[in-house]
């Protein structure tokens, strides 16, 4: 299970919940690691399936509703996607082009876990999984110029 939803992740943004009798803190923590935006243990009540569901489904409508807003705000932070702009508190922000885009696709993603290897995937452009540290690199570049100092 943990395999193919790493998988569907290398290439998709499609929810997943698992569903499954392995029920150690290590597994669930592996299943929700690679890329289940949910874990559900069996046996389960079906009116507990069916509320995550709808929990997934309002979460995923949420980051839908972002990514056609053409304004973005978390807090003071606000990026204007028309013109490719990022202020905090009324200041602009300068960021490279990696970095605008790596912030855009978490702030159109807002609830939502994104792994590794899919931001590679949506910033990058990776197809296949690459050892690399190169979302934890640029994740520390983006909040050293977005945090205050």
């Amino acid at each position: 299970g943990v395999e193919v939803c790493r998988r569907v992740r290398q290439v998709k943004q499609t929810p997943i919940i698992m569903i499954t009798a392995r029920d150690s803190v290590i597994d669930r923590v592996s299943g929700l690691d690679h890329g289940a935006d949910d874990y559900i243990v069996k046996p389960f009540v079906i009116e507990e399936l069916l509320a995550r569901l709808r929990s997934l489904l309002r979460r995923v409508e949420n980051a839908e509703q972002s990514a056609k807003q053409t304004t973005l705000q978390y807090r003071n932070l606000i990026v204007e996607k028309e013109n490719r702009i990022v202020k905090r508190d009324e200041e602009i922000i300068d960021l490279t082009k990696r970095e605008y885009e790596l912030l855009l696709t978490l702030m159109e993603n807002v609830n939502i876990v994104l792994t590794r290897e899919v931001l590679l995937n949506k910033v990058w452009g990776y197809e296949t999984e690459v050892e690399t540290n190169v979302v934890d690199v640029y994740v520390r570049y983006l909040r050293n110029k977005i945090d205050h100092p």
